[in-house]
């Protein structure tokens, strides 16, 4: 009777672990995708951000362009047209952020470092774990209960 029952427990067990194991894969799955979600919506974000950020400094570099120009011409002195090179490089790197290829190249790029330079990509002292949190949780504890006495 012992064996019987005994047995059935473990099929218990052994069902009750499947099941376990099967709601945290699925839970896992739930948080890789909505993390995944909030990237996307974050990256969709930055660059609404870079497409609105460039119809405003468009316009500036359009006026200023026009003005400093016409006051090149006006006063015949070509050095006042000197700021317009700097300016057409940031209006170039705002147009490739909003519209270009530079998240495709920035994506290249970070893949490159996670293969062949992972070395760069460590935290100092290593990676948290549980019992470093939980030591760091436990001294901030200890620490506030001193200060309240």
């Amino acid at each position: 009777m012992g064996f019987l029952l005994s047995k059935t427990m473990d099929a218990n067990l052994k069902k009750q672990q499947e099941f376990m194991l099967h709601n945290a894969r699925l839970q896992m799955e739930r948080q890789i995708l909505m993390q995944n979600q909030m990237r996307e919506r974050q990256m969709a974000m930055q660059i609404a951000w870079s497409r609105e950020f460039l119809k405003y400094f468009g316009t500036f570099f359009t006026v200023a362009t026009l003005g400093l120009t016409a006051g090149a011409i006006k006063r015949k002195k070509p050095a006042l047209m000197g700021p317009i090179i700097p300016l057409s490089f940031i209006l170039v790197y705002q147009m490739d952020s909003a519209y270009g290829t530079l998240i495709y190249r920035m994506r290249g790029e970070a893949e490159s470092i996670m293969t062949s330079e992972q070395d760069r990509l460590d935290l100092p002292h290593g990676t948290p774990t549980f019992d470093s949190i939980e030591k760091a949780r436990r001294a901030r504890s200890s620490l506030a209960s001193f200060l309240e006495k």
